[in-house]
């Protein structure tokens, strides 16, 4: 089965939502799935240095007390997931098309998973700016990228127009909102859902 992630590793729901569909996979052992990890940019208008954190929140959610609830629900919902979201540690919120182009060069050397694993882990737990070269480059290392090549390649143009044009691709077939599964092209469902409605849409797409 092929499995078409959208996703922005700056989005908590993502990371949920992530850690549910390989809940639902595992609820359902019979099932071969291929995972491929596409870009969509939550901030396409951020700025490429990125934004001081709390200046960011405030812009999306309005005032502190909104901050605060969302953010608590968020952590309530992590540890449920076995993640340990810190949201302390984050000072700042980066633009991540950098960070897009990571996961596409991983990919294709057949480490995908690993790197969007790592780029989750890094923001929300260690509060890392994944939008700095220098942590992407650590990022990509760790899951065994060759760093020279790696280096390279980040300090390249190489993938950004890839970047934006699945990110334009993503909003054309009607994507608005992140987590998004697309299964074999054909059924799609949008949201960190519960591992069982996962599981419900795996067995209709291997049906």
């Amino acid at each position: 089965m092929h499995i078409d992630v959208y996703f922005d590793p700056i989005c908590p729901w993502c990371y949920i939502g992530k850690r549910r569909l390989q809940r639902a996979l595992g609820q359902r052992p019979a099932i071969s799935a291929q995972l491929n990890w596409l870009p969509f940019m939550l901030n396409p208008d951020m700025p490429p240095q990125g934004m001081e954190r709390q200046t960011y929140l405030l812009h999306k959610f309005g005032t502190e007390a909104r901050v605060r609830r969302l953010l608590g629900a968020l952590e309530a919902t992590g540890q449920s997931e076995e993640i340990g979201f810190n949201f302390e540690n984050i000072r700042h919120t980066p633009a991540t098309l950098d960070a897009h182009r990571l996961v596409k060069y991983a990919s294709e050397h057949g480490q995908g998973e690993p790197v969007v694993e790592s780029l989750f882990r890094a923001f929300f737990v260690e509060g890392r700016d994944i939008g700095l070269f220098d942590e992407l480059s650590a990022i990509g290392r760790a899951a065994g990228l060759d760093g020279g090549a790696l280096d390279a390649f980040l300090d390249s143009s190489t993938d950004t127009s890839w970047v934006i044009e699945h990110n334009s691709q993503a909003h054309r077939k009607g994507v608005n909102g992140v987590p998004c599964f697309l299964l074999n092209g054909e059924l799609a469902l949008q949201g960190a859902q519960q591992p069982e409605i996962l599981a419900r849409l795996l067995d209709a797409a291997a049906a």
